[in-house]
């Protein structure tokens, strides 16, 4: 009779942070990001920001010490219709207008930690570890 191998003991799998992910479902950056993240198993807390915009104040808390230009998406057609790149607007008027308008926004918006990452950005993203 052979004796039974021992193994082991399986350590538990290290729980991943929860990240907040700011996006909208039919955007083909999201995905792509929400996949790279999900693969990583990373936990996310999804909010669809075209459904539950994101108010004034989230977006200032949000924005906190980041230059508000980059939270906006040079993309949108109101982006380009203002000619934003050329004449920017201030910080409380771009806030006004991506709370008002989530397409402005530019996304996802990663948040954890007091980390903020926008757009499809690996290394930001992988950083969240």
């Amino acid at each position: 009779m052979k004796t039974p191998v021992r193994r082991p003991a399986t350590r538990a799998k290290k729980t991943k942070k929860a990240l907040q992910f700011l996006q909208k479902p039919s955007c083909a950056t999201c995905r792509k990001a929400r996949r790279f993240l999900e693969k990583r198993s990373f936990r996310l807390n999804v909010r669809d920001l075209t459904k539950n915009r994101l108010t004034a104040a989230e977006l200032e808390k949000l924005i906190g010490r980041h230059d508000h230009q980059e939270f906006l998406n040079p993309r949108c057609e109101i982006y380009r219709k203002k000619k934003m790149k050329d004449h920017p607007p201030s910080r409380r008027e771009a806030v006004g207008m991506m709370a008002m308008n989530p397409e402005l926004i530019r996304r996802p918006v990663i948040v954890a930690g007091g980390r903020v990452v926008i757009g499809y950005d690996e290394n930001g993203m992988i950083r969240f570890r």
